[in-house]
């Protein structure tokens, strides 16, 4: 997710992406114990993304 498109989105908005992300985060971490991929460390820095744009 680009900063641009943060831009775009309302506070409801952000938050619900915000949770969205976390949740896919537990599920990519539990998926990664068993030999999963590199995604959680992409799901991290959108996540860092969203709560910089947000303060």
């Amino acid at each position: 997710m680009k900063y641009k498109e943060i831009q775009k989105l309302s506070n409801a908005d952000l938050e619900k992406k915000l949770k969205e992300l976390k949740l896919e985060l537990i599920k990519s971490t539990a998926n990664t114990s068993k030999g999963g991929s590199m995604k959680t460390k992409e799901i991290k820095k959108i996540i860092a993304r969203l709560l910089t744009f947000k303060k």
